[in-house]
């Protein structure tokens, strides 16, 4: 016997398309064909840094843009050969667009990000700005 999890929506379709919504992506029923990829955030002492796992994705599909504090990765994984013969019983294998967003944690030097592609993740590092520190000037009273 299988496990089935239970929703309270009547239709779990419905809380499908509410999940993709609140998760940033774009419900099916506008036709988008592909997938919201999984994306880590965390601060180093000196850095933003961001991580997705994009396995089978060229890099050069692959574009990233960070602006007014939010950081975005968009881009499309191809498949090149198809064969439309197969009667598959169940494809997890995603393909389509992919487009994701996350706003940033704190101020970061936007012109300074960099990427890498290593063994199928995307590392996106964003240098952070110095906190600017008051300056504290010494008061000298002068006796007239």
């Amino acid at each position: 016997m299988s496990i089935i999890k239970w929703s309270p929506f009547l239709m779990p379709s419905l809380a499908d398309e509410m999940d993709k919504i609140f998760e940033g992506g774009l419900p099916s029923m506008v036709g988008n064909s592909g997938f919201t990829p999984a994306i880590d955030v965390y601060e180093t002492k000196d850095a933003v840094v961001a991580e997705t796992p994009l396995a089978g994705i060229d890099p050069k599909d692959v574009e990233v843009t960070v602006q007014n504090g939010v950081l975005t990765v968009k881009g499309e994984s191809k498949k090149e050969s198809e064969v439309d013969e197969k009667n598959y019983y169940r494809k997890e294998v995603r393909s389509g667009s992919f487009y994701r967003q996350v706003t940033l944690p704190t101020k970061v030097q936007e012109d300074g990000a960099t990427a890498e592609f290593e063994n199928g993740m995307l590392k996106v590092i964003i240098p952070k700005i110095a906190e600017i520190k008051a300056k504290t000037i010494k008061v000298e009273v002068k006796k007239k």
